[in-house]
Protein backbone atom coordinates (compact mmCIF):
# COMPACT_ATOMS: atom_id res chain seq x y z
CA UNK A 1 0.00 0.00 0.00
CA UNK A 2 1.19 3.37 -1.04
CA UNK A 3 0.70 6.64 1.68
CA UNK A 4 -2.44 8.15 1.52
CA UNK A 5 -3.12 11.24 3.42
CA UNK A 6 -7.07 12.82 3.95
CA UNK A 7 -6.42 16.46 2.34
CA UNK A 8 -8.73 19.27 3.49
CA UNK A 9 -8.83 21.06 0.84
CA UNK A 10 -10.49 18.44 -1.36
CA UNK A 11 -12.38 16.33 1.55
CA UNK A 12 -11.02 13.13 0.35
CA UNK A 13 -8.01 10.50 0.81
CA UNK A 14 -5.04 10.92 -1.67
CA UNK A 15 -2.45 9.03 -2.92
CA UNK A 16 0.99 11.05 -1.26
CA UNK A 17 2.96 12.29 -4.20
CA UNK A 18 5.96 14.45 -2.89
CA UNK A 19 6.86 17.22 -5.20
CA UNK A 20 10.16 15.97 -5.43
CA UNK A 21 10.48 12.22 -5.02
CA UNK A 22 12.38 10.88 -1.57
CA UNK A 23 11.92 14.27 0.01
CA UNK A 24 9.01 15.98 1.54
CA UNK A 25 8.56 19.50 2.62
CA UNK A 26 6.09 20.02 5.85
CA UNK A 27 5.11 23.09 7.64
CA UNK A 28 2.64 23.17 9.97
CA UNK A 29 1.65 25.75 12.70
CA UNK A 30 3.24 26.47 16.04
CA UNK A 31 2.08 28.68 18.99
CA UNK A 32 0.92 32.31 19.46
CA UNK A 33 3.50 32.64 22.52
CA UNK A 34 1.36 34.57 25.14
CA UNK A 35 0.98 31.93 27.68
CA UNK A 36 1.26 28.14 28.66
CA UNK A 37 0.66 25.21 26.50
CA UNK A 38 -2.54 23.46 26.14
CA UNK A 39 -2.82 20.03 25.82
CA UNK A 40 -4.57 21.34 21.70
CA UNK A 41 -1.08 22.67 21.24
CA UNK A 42 0.84 19.50 22.37
CA UNK A 43 -1.63 17.04 20.53
CA UNK A 44 -0.99 19.02 16.96
CA UNK A 45 2.73 19.25 17.66
CA UNK A 46 2.96 15.09 18.33
CA UNK A 47 0.36 14.09 15.52
CA UNK A 48 3.01 15.97 13.35
CA UNK A 49 5.95 14.64 14.68
CA UNK A 50 4.07 10.91 14.50
CA UNK A 51 4.05 11.95 10.57
CA UNK A 52 7.36 12.97 10.55
CA UNK A 53 8.65 10.00 11.66
CA UNK A 54 6.60 8.00 9.67
CA UNK A 55 7.67 9.50 6.36
CA UNK A 56 11.37 9.11 7.34
CA UNK A 57 10.87 5.31 8.41
CA UNK A 58 9.36 5.32 5.03
CA UNK A 59 13.01 6.07 3.57
CA UNK A 60 12.00 10.17 2.95
CA UNK A 61 14.24 12.90 3.67
CA UNK A 62 11.65 15.73 5.50
CA UNK A 63 12.15 19.49 6.07
CA UNK A 64 9.75 20.26 8.77
CA UNK A 65 9.24 24.35 9.76
CA UNK A 66 7.16 25.04 13.07
CA UNK A 67 6.42 28.79 13.31
CA UNK A 68 6.52 31.35 16.64
CA UNK A 69 3.97 33.62 16.69
CA UNK A 70 6.19 36.03 19.21
CA UNK A 71 3.77 39.08 18.90
CA UNK A 72 0.29 39.48 18.49
CA UNK A 73 -2.58 41.45 20.47
CA UNK A 74 -2.39 39.57 23.50
CA UNK A 75 1.63 39.02 23.82
CA UNK A 76 1.13 43.01 23.82
CA UNK A 77 -2.02 43.24 26.16
CA UNK A 78 -0.37 40.97 28.81
CA UNK A 79 2.77 42.95 29.03
CA UNK A 80 1.26 46.18 29.05
CA UNK A 81 -0.99 44.53 32.18
CA UNK A 82 2.02 43.72 33.55
CA UNK A 83 3.26 47.28 33.86
CA UNK A 84 -0.26 48.82 34.85
CA UNK A 85 -1.25 45.93 37.68
CA UNK A 86 -0.56 46.18 41.44
CA UNK A 87 0.30 42.74 41.33
CA UNK A 88 0.99 40.44 38.00
CA UNK A 89 -1.45 37.36 36.80
CA UNK A 90 -0.76 33.67 38.03
CA UNK A 91 2.19 32.82 36.15
CA UNK A 92 3.31 36.66 35.08
CA UNK A 93 6.14 38.93 35.88
CA UNK A 94 5.78 42.06 36.80
CA UNK A 95 6.77 44.93 34.26
CA UNK A 96 7.77 42.43 31.66
CA UNK A 97 8.17 43.79 28.28
CA UNK A 98 6.26 42.12 25.35
CA UNK A 99 9.60 40.09 23.52
CA UNK A 100 10.58 38.58 26.98
CA UNK A 101 6.83 37.58 27.73
CA UNK A 102 6.69 35.88 24.32
CA UNK A 103 10.14 34.10 24.68
CA UNK A 104 9.37 33.22 28.42
CA UNK A 105 6.54 31.03 27.16
CA UNK A 106 8.35 29.91 24.53
CA UNK A 107 10.94 28.11 26.08
CA UNK A 108 7.83 26.81 28.51
CA UNK A 109 6.56 25.61 24.87
CA UNK A 110 9.72 23.54 23.97
CA UNK A 111 10.07 22.27 27.46
CA UNK A 112 6.81 20.65 27.01
CA UNK A 113 7.75 19.54 23.17
CA UNK A 114 11.14 18.17 24.68
CA UNK A 115 9.25 16.36 27.66
CA UNK A 116 7.12 14.72 25.45
CA UNK A 117 9.41 13.44 23.01
CA UNK A 118 8.49 15.85 20.33
CA UNK A 119 11.18 16.40 18.20
CA UNK A 120 12.42 20.08 17.09
CA UNK A 121 12.06 20.54 13.34
CA UNK A 122 14.42 21.51 10.61
CA UNK A 123 13.23 25.47 11.30
CA UNK A 124 11.80 26.83 13.62
CA UNK A 125 11.24 31.08 12.50
CA UNK A 126 9.69 33.81 14.88
CA UNK A 127 7.20 35.75 13.10
CA UNK A 128 9.15 38.96 14.70
CA UNK A 129 12.34 37.70 12.51
CA UNK A 130 10.45 37.97 9.34
CA UNK A 131 9.60 41.37 9.01
CA UNK A 132 10.88 42.61 5.07
CA UNK A 133 9.16 38.81 3.66
CA UNK A 134 6.20 39.92 5.32
CA UNK A 135 6.07 43.61 3.35
CA UNK A 136 7.13 42.37 0.34
CA UNK A 137 4.23 39.91 -0.10
CA UNK A 138 1.67 42.76 1.21
CA UNK A 139 3.39 45.13 -0.95
CA UNK A 140 2.93 42.26 -3.83
CA UNK A 141 -0.72 42.35 -2.64
CA UNK A 142 -1.31 45.90 -3.17
CA UNK A 143 0.19 46.47 -6.35
CA UNK A 144 -2.11 43.13 -7.93
CA UNK A 145 -5.03 45.07 -6.83
CA UNK A 146 -5.93 42.55 -3.50
CA UNK A 147 -5.17 44.39 -0.92
CA UNK A 148 -5.43 48.11 0.00
CA UNK A 149 -4.30 50.40 3.23
CA UNK A 150 -7.40 52.06 5.01
CA UNK A 151 -7.90 55.58 3.93
CA UNK A 152 -7.76 56.76 6.97
CA UNK A 153 -4.55 57.36 7.36
CA UNK A 154 -4.41 54.57 10.16
CA UNK A 155 -1.46 52.86 8.67
CA UNK A 156 -3.57 49.37 8.26
CA UNK A 157 -3.59 47.23 5.25
CA UNK A 158 -6.18 44.65 4.40
CA UNK A 159 -6.92 41.83 2.02
CA UNK A 160 -9.81 42.62 0.09
CA UNK A 161 -11.46 38.82 -0.13
CA UNK A 162 -14.43 39.64 -2.72
CA UNK A 163 -11.23 40.61 -5.19
CA UNK A 164 -9.93 36.90 -4.82
CA UNK A 165 -12.75 34.88 -6.25
CA UNK A 166 -11.69 31.56 -5.02
CA UNK A 167 -11.57 32.67 -1.41
CA UNK A 168 -13.58 30.11 1.01
CA UNK A 169 -12.04 27.36 -1.18
CA UNK A 170 -10.09 25.51 1.71
CA UNK A 171 -12.99 25.33 3.82
CA UNK A 172 -15.48 25.00 1.38
CA UNK A 173 -17.88 28.04 2.12
CA UNK A 174 -19.38 31.31 0.29
CA UNK A 175 -18.00 34.30 1.49
CA UNK A 176 -21.29 35.61 2.05
CA UNK A 177 -22.23 33.14 4.85
CA UNK A 178 -18.83 33.79 6.77
CA UNK A 179 -18.51 36.11 9.40
CA UNK A 180 -16.68 39.07 10.22
CA UNK A 181 -12.93 39.56 10.61
CA UNK A 182 -12.30 40.60 13.93
CA UNK A 183 -8.62 40.52 13.74
CA UNK A 184 -8.14 44.60 13.30
CA UNK A 185 -9.83 47.69 13.80
CA UNK A 186 -12.82 47.68 11.08
CA UNK A 187 -12.50 51.19 10.34
CA UNK A 188 -11.71 51.91 6.83
CA UNK A 189 -12.79 48.27 5.57
CA UNK A 190 -14.49 47.48 2.26
CA UNK A 191 -15.78 44.82 3.50
CA UNK A 192 -16.39 43.50 7.40
CA UNK A 193 -14.61 40.08 6.25
CA UNK A 194 -11.34 41.63 5.07
CA UNK A 195 -8.50 40.35 6.83
CA UNK A 196 -5.48 42.38 8.25
CA UNK A 197 -2.18 42.02 6.57
CA UNK A 198 -0.49 44.87 8.75
CA UNK A 199 -1.42 46.58 12.10
CA UNK A 200 -0.93 50.62 12.42
CA UNK A 201 1.25 51.45 15.23
CA UNK A 202 -1.36 52.69 18.48
CA UNK A 203 -0.62 55.16 21.11
CA UNK A 204 -1.34 52.27 23.62
CA UNK A 205 1.50 49.89 22.00
CA UNK A 206 5.36 50.06 22.76
CA UNK A 207 7.41 51.70 20.54
CA UNK A 208 9.52 48.19 20.06
CA UNK A 209 6.06 46.56 18.88
CA UNK A 210 6.22 48.38 15.31
CA UNK A 211 8.70 48.20 12.62
CA UNK A 212 8.58 51.09 9.71
CA UNK A 213 6.64 50.21 6.29
CA UNK A 214 5.84 52.25 3.06
CA UNK A 215 2.08 52.34 4.60
CA UNK A 216 3.13 53.72 8.18
CA UNK A 217 4.96 52.33 11.45
CA UNK A 218 3.51 48.72 12.48
CA UNK A 219 3.38 44.95 12.93
CA UNK A 220 2.34 42.22 10.71
CA UNK A 221 -1.11 40.77 10.75
CA UNK A 222 -1.28 36.88 11.84
CA UNK A 223 -2.42 35.40 8.87
CA UNK A 224 0.83 36.64 6.75
CA UNK A 225 3.65 35.39 8.57
CA UNK A 226 2.97 31.50 7.59
CA UNK A 227 2.65 32.82 3.81
CA UNK A 228 6.02 34.83 4.07
CA UNK A 229 7.71 31.71 6.16
CA UNK A 230 6.38 28.80 4.17
CA UNK A 231 8.02 30.27 0.78
CA UNK A 232 11.04 31.68 2.31
CA UNK A 233 11.70 28.27 4.02
CA UNK A 234 10.10 25.66 1.56
CA UNK A 235 9.75 27.46 -1.80
CA UNK A 236 6.73 28.65 -3.46
CA UNK A 237 5.32 24.84 -3.72
CA UNK A 238 5.38 22.77 -0.73
CA UNK A 239 4.47 19.00 0.11
CA UNK A 240 1.92 19.49 3.33
CA UNK A 241 0.71 22.55 5.52
CA UNK A 242 -0.51 21.11 8.98
CA UNK A 243 -2.18 22.21 12.04
CA UNK A 244 -5.23 22.26 14.65
CA UNK A 245 -8.49 22.17 13.27
CA UNK A 246 -9.46 25.21 14.68
CA UNK A 247 -7.04 27.25 12.76
CA UNK A 248 -8.29 26.04 9.10
CA UNK A 249 -11.12 29.07 9.25
CA UNK A 250 -9.68 31.92 8.72
CA UNK A 251 -6.16 31.32 9.42
CA UNK A 252 -5.46 28.78 7.08
CA UNK A 253 -7.96 30.34 4.67
CA UNK A 254 -6.36 33.78 4.96
CA UNK A 255 -3.23 32.33 4.20
CA UNK A 256 -4.16 30.43 0.97
CA UNK A 257 -5.61 33.25 -0.40
CA UNK A 258 -2.81 35.82 -0.01
CA UNK A 259 -0.52 32.87 -1.62
CA UNK A 260 -2.55 32.53 -4.59
CA UNK A 261 -3.26 36.05 -4.84
CA UNK A 262 0.29 37.01 -4.95
CA UNK A 263 0.64 34.39 -7.54
CA UNK A 264 2.36 31.91 -5.57
CA UNK A 265 2.26 28.09 -5.10
CA UNK A 266 1.41 26.55 -1.92
CA UNK A 267 0.13 23.52 0.00
CA UNK A 268 -0.48 20.48 -2.21
CA UNK A 269 -2.06 18.72 1.06
CA UNK A 270 -3.84 20.38 3.67
CA UNK A 271 -3.83 17.71 7.22
CA UNK A 272 -5.53 19.40 10.45
CA UNK A 273 -5.28 17.44 13.57
CA UNK A 274 -8.82 17.21 15.81
CA UNK A 275 -9.19 19.13 19.26
CA UNK A 276 -9.32 17.67 22.68
CA UNK A 277 -12.57 17.26 24.90
CA UNK A 278 -13.27 16.53 28.72
CA UNK A 279 -15.73 13.78 29.10
CA UNK A 280 -17.54 14.89 25.83
CA UNK A 281 -17.18 18.27 26.12
CA UNK A 282 -15.30 21.60 24.63
CA UNK A 283 -12.44 22.18 27.63
CA UNK A 284 -13.08 25.95 28.36
CA UNK A 285 -11.61 28.01 30.84
CA UNK A 286 -15.07 29.57 31.74
CA UNK A 287 -16.71 25.58 32.64
CA UNK A 288 -13.52 24.88 34.45
CA UNK A 289 -12.78 21.61 32.88
CA UNK A 290 -9.43 22.61 31.22
CA UNK A 291 -6.47 19.86 31.69
CA UNK A 292 -3.38 21.27 30.87
CA UNK A 293 0.21 19.01 29.75
CA UNK A 294 1.67 20.42 33.26
CA UNK A 295 -1.32 18.47 34.65
CA UNK A 296 -1.40 15.21 33.06
CA UNK A 297 2.73 15.32 33.68
CA UNK A 298 2.02 15.53 37.76
CA UNK A 299 -0.50 12.46 37.37
CA UNK A 300 1.64 10.41 34.90
CA UNK A 301 4.82 10.15 33.69
CA UNK A 302 5.70 12.05 30.15
CA UNK A 303 5.78 8.64 28.10
CA UNK A 304 2.10 7.96 29.20
CA UNK A 305 0.91 11.34 28.47
CA UNK A 306 2.61 10.92 24.88
CA UNK A 307 1.11 7.74 24.40
CA UNK A 308 -2.19 9.21 25.64
CA UNK A 309 -2.48 12.21 23.17
CA UNK A 310 -1.31 10.37 20.43
CA UNK A 311 -3.38 7.15 20.40
CA UNK A 312 -6.40 8.61 18.75
CA UNK A 313 -6.91 9.15 14.77
CA UNK A 314 -5.20 12.56 14.00
CA UNK A 315 -8.47 13.74 12.23
CA UNK A 316 -10.61 12.35 15.35
CA UNK A 317 -11.36 14.45 18.76
CA UNK A 318 -9.64 13.08 21.79
CA UNK A 319 -11.78 12.72 24.68
CA UNK A 320 -10.23 13.30 28.14
CA UNK A 321 -11.86 11.29 30.83
CA UNK A 322 -10.11 10.89 34.68
CA UNK A 323 -9.07 7.31 33.79
CA UNK A 324 -7.66 8.32 30.94
CA UNK A 325 -3.88 8.01 31.99
CA UNK A 326 -4.44 5.16 33.57
CA UNK A 327 -5.60 3.45 31.03
CA UNK A 328 -2.71 4.77 28.91
CA UNK A 329 -0.19 3.77 31.64
CA UNK A 330 -1.01 0.40 31.19
CA UNK A 331 -1.08 -0.31 28.04
CA UNK A 332 2.78 1.36 28.47
CA UNK A 333 3.47 -1.15 31.12
CA UNK A 334 2.18 -4.14 28.69
CA UNK A 335 4.84 -2.84 25.64
CA UNK A 336 7.86 -2.19 28.53
CA UNK A 337 7.43 -5.73 30.27
CA UNK A 338 8.13 -7.55 27.37
CA UNK A 339 10.65 -5.27 25.63
CA UNK A 340 12.37 -5.56 29.21
CA UNK A 341 11.67 -9.50 29.36
CA UNK A 342 13.24 -9.94 25.90
CA UNK A 343 16.48 -7.43 26.72
CA UNK A 344 17.14 -9.60 29.49
CA UNK A 345 16.84 -12.78 27.47
CA UNK A 346 18.76 -11.58 24.29
CA UNK A 347 19.81 -8.12 24.53
CA UNK A 348 18.90 -5.04 22.55
CA UNK A 349 16.99 -5.12 19.25
CA UNK A 350 17.63 -3.30 16.25
CA UNK A 351 14.54 -2.08 15.72
CA UNK A 352 14.70 -0.49 12.15
CA UNK A 353 12.18 -0.20 9.92
CA UNK A 354 12.97 -3.24 8.05
CA UNK A 355 11.83 -5.31 11.30
CA UNK A 356 8.25 -2.98 11.25
CA UNK A 357 5.65 -5.72 10.85
CA UNK A 358 3.61 -5.36 7.73
CA UNK A 359 0.22 -4.80 9.25
CA UNK A 360 1.80 -1.88 10.70
CA UNK A 361 3.08 0.02 7.83
CA UNK A 362 -0.26 -0.51 6.34
CA UNK A 363 -2.06 1.34 8.93
CA UNK A 364 -0.04 3.93 8.74
CA UNK A 365 0.08 4.42 5.48
CA UNK A 366 -3.36 4.55 5.00
CA UNK A 367 -3.77 8.24 6.88
CA UNK A 368 -1.83 7.77 9.52
CA UNK A 369 -4.15 5.31 11.09
CA UNK A 370 -2.39 5.15 14.92
CA UNK A 371 -5.32 2.98 16.35
CA UNK A 372 -4.92 0.14 13.99
CA UNK A 373 -1.19 1.04 14.36
CA UNK A 374 -1.39 0.46 18.29
CA UNK A 375 -3.60 -2.88 18.18
CA UNK A 376 -0.64 -4.37 15.64
CA UNK A 377 1.87 -2.83 18.50
CA UNK A 378 0.28 -5.01 21.15
CA UNK A 379 -0.81 -7.93 19.41
CA UNK A 380 3.13 -8.20 18.82
CA UNK A 381 3.80 -7.71 22.61
CA UNK A 382 1.15 -10.41 22.93
CA UNK A 383 2.82 -12.92 20.52
CA UNK A 384 6.30 -12.14 22.06
CA UNK A 385 5.14 -12.63 25.51
CA UNK A 386 3.84 -16.15 24.58
CA UNK A 387 6.89 -16.76 22.35
CA UNK A 388 8.95 -16.17 25.50
CA UNK A 389 6.68 -18.71 27.65
CA UNK A 390 7.11 -21.38 24.77
CA UNK A 391 10.81 -21.20 24.39
CA UNK A 392 10.53 -20.00 21.17
CA UNK A 393 13.57 -17.66 21.03
CA UNK A 394 13.25 -16.55 17.18
CA UNK A 395 9.58 -15.99 17.70
CA UNK A 396 10.74 -13.79 20.36
CA UNK A 397 13.35 -12.36 19.18
CA UNK A 398 11.76 -11.36 15.53
CA UNK A 399 8.81 -9.31 18.14
CA UNK A 400 11.34 -7.66 20.07
CA UNK A 401 12.75 -5.86 16.73
CA UNK A 402 9.29 -5.38 15.62
CA UNK A 403 7.91 -3.95 18.98
CA UNK A 404 11.35 -2.10 19.26
CA UNK A 405 10.85 -0.55 15.98
CA UNK A 406 7.35 0.55 15.96
CA UNK A 407 7.98 2.09 19.88
CA UNK A 408 10.39 4.03 17.82
CA UNK A 409 8.60 5.60 14.86
CA UNK A 410 5.54 6.20 17.66
CA UNK A 411 8.16 8.23 19.47
CA UNK A 412 7.62 6.48 22.41
CA UNK A 413 11.21 6.41 23.37
CA UNK A 414 12.18 10.07 23.43
CA UNK A 415 9.78 11.33 25.91
CA UNK A 416 11.85 12.31 28.73
CA UNK A 417 11.27 10.31 31.89
CA UNK A 418 13.89 7.76 30.19
CA UNK A 419 11.58 5.23 28.91
CA UNK A 420 14.79 3.24 27.72
CA UNK A 421 16.16 3.24 30.72
CA UNK A 422 12.89 1.75 32.67
CA UNK A 423 13.33 -0.98 30.60
CA UNK A 424 16.66 -1.15 31.28
CA UNK A 425 16.08 -1.03 35.20
CA UNK A 426 13.36 -3.71 34.31
CA UNK A 427 15.66 -6.22 32.61
CA UNK A 428 18.00 -5.98 35.55
CA UNK A 429 14.72 -6.91 37.80
CA UNK A 430 14.14 -10.05 35.38
CA UNK A 431 17.62 -11.13 35.82
CA UNK A 432 17.83 -10.96 39.72
CA UNK A 433 14.36 -12.54 39.77
CA UNK A 434 15.57 -14.96 37.23
CA UNK A 435 18.47 -15.82 39.29
CA UNK A 436 16.09 -16.80 41.92
CA UNK A 437 13.68 -19.02 39.53
CA UNK A 438 16.43 -21.18 38.41
CA UNK A 439 18.00 -21.59 42.27
CA UNK A 440 13.96 -22.70 43.09
CA UNK A 441 14.08 -24.81 40.31
CA UNK A 442 17.53 -26.59 41.29
CA UNK A 443 15.83 -26.90 44.56
CA UNK A 444 12.60 -28.56 43.42
CA UNK A 445 14.90 -30.88 41.63
CA UNK A 446 16.68 -31.89 44.32
CA UNK A 447 12.55 -32.18 46.48
CA UNK A 448 14.03 -29.58 48.78
CA UNK A 449 10.60 -28.63 48.72
CA UNK A 450 10.88 -26.09 52.03
CA UNK A 451 13.65 -24.15 49.95
CA UNK A 452 11.33 -24.01 46.86
CA UNK A 453 8.68 -22.86 49.07
CA UNK A 454 10.79 -20.11 50.85
CA UNK A 455 12.25 -18.75 47.61
CA UNK A 456 9.04 -18.15 46.30
CA UNK A 457 7.77 -16.80 49.43
CA UNK A 458 10.62 -14.49 49.53
CA UNK A 459 9.60 -13.11 45.68
CA UNK A 460 5.76 -13.05 47.04
CA UNK A 461 6.55 -10.77 49.91
CA UNK A 462 8.28 -8.29 47.45
CA UNK A 463 4.80 -8.15 45.66
CA UNK A 464 6.27 -11.08 42.59
CA UNK A 465 3.86 -13.29 41.66
CA UNK A 466 5.37 -16.89 40.34
CA UNK A 467 3.53 -18.92 37.70
CA UNK A 468 4.40 -22.14 36.90
CA UNK A 469 3.52 -24.24 33.36
CA UNK A 470 5.33 -26.76 31.29
CA UNK A 471 7.73 -24.26 29.87
CA UNK A 472 8.69 -23.27 33.15
CA UNK A 473 8.02 -20.10 35.77
CA UNK A 474 7.32 -16.70 34.68
CA UNK A 475 6.71 -13.89 37.01
CA UNK A 476 4.89 -10.52 36.92
CA UNK A 477 4.37 -7.95 39.31
CA UNK A 478 1.78 -9.21 41.62
CA UNK A 479 -1.68 -7.37 40.97
CA UNK A 480 -0.91 -6.61 37.24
Amino acid sequence: MSLRLYDTATAEVRDFVPLIPGAVSLYYCGATVQGMPHVGHVRSAIVFDQLTRWLEARGFRVTSVRNVTDIDDKILEKSKASFDDAEPAPGGIRNEEWWALAYRYELEFNRAYDTLGVRRPTYEPRATGHIPEMQALIQELIDTGYAYPAPDGSGDVYFDVRSWPEYGALTHQNIDDMQAATDADPRGKRDPRDFALWKGHKDTDPASSSWPSPWGAGRPGWHTECCAMTHKYLGEQFDIHGGGLDLRFPHHENELAQARAAKRGYAQYWMHNGLVTFEGEKMSKSIGNTVSPEEMLTSAKPRVVRYYLGQAHYRSVLDYRPSSLEEAAAAVERIDGFLAKALARFGPAAGAPADLPEAFGDAMDDDLNIPQALAVLHETVRAGNTALAAGDAEGARTAQAGVAAMVRVLGLDDATDAGSADVEQTAALDALIRSQLREREAARAAKDWARADAIRDALAGAGIAVEDSADGAEWSIAGR
